[in-house]
This record gives structure tokens, C-alpha cells and sequence, in this order.
């Protein structure tokens, strides 16, 4: 039996994410993505392989239906618990990238959200400088970081940087830190990456 995902009009990372989820989901047969653009069409196509599964791809109205399937689906990867990689990400601002400010914020609750639905998770994420904007009062990306601490991440806000933009009182998820603690965390993690 085939499932689909129509994945039209779905900006990244959603059509890889929900893809994912249904490939998750089933024991046996295929799922067909749909979607509308090259990129998406690629990403899609990485991820089936990089799950072990067979992709074949049809271009039709402009549209690419993505067939995954496999001959025996492998799911031991896919029953693993999940755990935390030995992993901090440093996030220095409230935007990713360079450039436009406004697509520097997309393009970082695109990345949040991602790490949410991607396993295994790091092991913390660290906030300064603007970087704490994201944890405090009005920031898109409190919910999907609250979801990521009940998963076991843990969630550290620079206390000088939330005194420096006004936001202590204003901070939504995870704790107060301090920069010894901050570099202690990077320095015992195996892998950090900076944002």
C-alpha cells in the first residue's frame, strides 16, 4: 500500500521532516512525496537513500513524485532510542547567516525546529550575545527548544548577555549561565559547532 506525502508549497525543511515521520511509521510498502521544486526534490531523494531506501523520481506538471520503497525496509537505525550526541551548539545570534535579517530568523527557526525531528539530539545548546533572544518572551522557537530540554538537552542562557539586552525576567526555557560554565561545556563536548 502506498502513503503520501503531498509536499507542495512546503518550504524546507518540512518535506524532508514529514517524509521522514511517515517512513517511520510503516513496516512494509512505499511512500510518494510530492513536491514542487528542485531542492526539495533532492533533499527528499537524500534522505530515502540515506535510510536505506530505493528512490525513483517522475517529473509530471512540473511537479517531482518521489516513489521510496525497498525490497526489505531496514529499521534497525529507525529503533534505536534515542539519545544525545556528545554535541554543543553555540548559538551567538538570533538570525543564521549572514545577510538579510529577515531570512536570517527563517532560516534559524528552520534550523531549531529541525533539530527537534532530528536524532540523536546534542547534548546542550548554549545562548549569547542576541543568541538569548531565543529563549526568552517572543521568540518562535520556545516551544521546539522546550521540546528538546523534556528530550534531555540542556538549555543554557548567558546571564551577562540577558542583562545586556533587558531579558532576564523575560526568559522562557532552559537556565542562567555563566561564561566558565559555557566554556566548560564546549570544552568537554567532543563537537561544537557554532551558529
Amino acid at each position: 500500500m502506498d502513503r503520501q506525502v503531498d509536499a507542495r508549497g512546503w518550504t524546507c525543511p518540512k518535506p524532508v521532516i514529514e517524509t521522514k515521520k511517515l517512513l517511520e511509521s510503516i513496516k512494509e510498502g512505499s511512500v510518494v512525496t510530492i513536491v514542487d521544486n528542485e531542492v526539495a526534490k533532492e533533499n527528499v531523494t537524500k534522505l530515502a537513500k540515506s535510510m536505506a531506501y530505493n528512490v525513483d523520481v517522475k517529473e509530471m506538471g512540473g511537479d517531482y513524485y518521489i516513489n521510496i520503497y525497498s525490497q526489505e525496509v531496514v529499521k534497525d537505525v529507525l529503533a534505536q532510542p534515542k539519545k544525545l550526541k556528545e554535541m554543543t551548539i553555540l548559538f551567538g545570534s538570533d538570525c543564521m547567516g549572514e545577510g538579510s535579517e529577515e531570512l536570517g530568523k527563517v532560516l534559524m527557526k528552520g534550523f531549531v525546529y529541525t533539530l527537534t525531528e532530528y536524532t540523536p539530539y546534542p547534548k546542550a545548546l548554549l545562548f549569547v550575545n542576541s543568541g538569548v533572544k531565543l529563549t526568552t518572551e517572543g521568540s518562535d522557537v520556545v516551544d521546539y527548544l522546550r521540546q528538546l530540554e523534556s528530550e534531555g538537552v540542556e538549555i543554557l542562557s548567558c546571564g551577562t548577555c540577558l542583562d545586556y539586552y533587558n531579558l532576564k525576567n523575560k526568559l522562557m526555557v532552559g537556565g542562567i549561565t555563566n561564561m566558565y560554565t559555557i566554556v566548560d561545556k564546549m570544552n568537554n563536548a567532543k563537537n561544537t559547532i557554532k551558529l
